[in-house]
């Protein structure tokens, strides 16, 4: 159930709503209207985004606009490898926040399909805490829907997706 005087916080794992969004619907993800409907008129007291930093940053605007949307960000520099491989995952260190955050309140979102949440979902909602879900139903895992207490799709709504590149 939601209501009014719950307290909630939203962690939003960028780099995977991006390439959803842009591979399935070639649009982008408007995050002020995520966050907007993940906090639903109740208590927001925090919002996380986790973005990677690339060694041109060109992400600069984007970081600056999330941040004036009221997200904080936490930010990781992309990792190159002999090679040309690229790596940056932020999946431990979101987990860590939501565990740290869900201490001081009673709902936590987790804005991602990534089926590596399954366990961070369970053990919050092992904690009492109700958890929530947010993603984009085609590349959503199914265990991570069926293990929220909530999930809603992002594809489901014009309101959560920018102009179409």
């Amino acid at each position: 159930m939601k209501h009014k005087e719950q307290r909630v916080a939203v962690f939003i794992d960028v780099q995977n709503m991006y390439h959803s969004a842009r591979n399935l619907l070639n649009a982008r993800v408007n995050f002020r209207e995520v966050v907007k409907e993940a906090v639903a008129g109740r208590k927001l007291i925090r919002a996380f985004a986790y973005v990677v930093r690339t060694k041109t940053g060109e992400e600069k605007a984007f970081f600056e606009a999330l941040e004036k949307s009221g997200i904080e960000i936490r930010v990781k520099d992309l990792q190159e490898f002999f090679g040309g491989a690229k790596k940056a995952d932020w999946d431990v260190g979101m987990a860590l926040d939501a565990v740290r955050t869900s201490e001081i309140v009673d709902t936590l979102v987790i804005v991602s399909g990534d089926g590596d949440f399954i366990p961070l979902v369970e053990y919050l909602k092992g904690r009492g805490r109700r958890v929530e879900v947010m993603a984009f139903d085609r590349t959503a895992s199914q265990k991570i829907k069926e293990a929220a207490d909530d999930f809603t799709d992002l594809g489901s709504e014009p309101k959560f997706l920018l102009r179409t590149r």
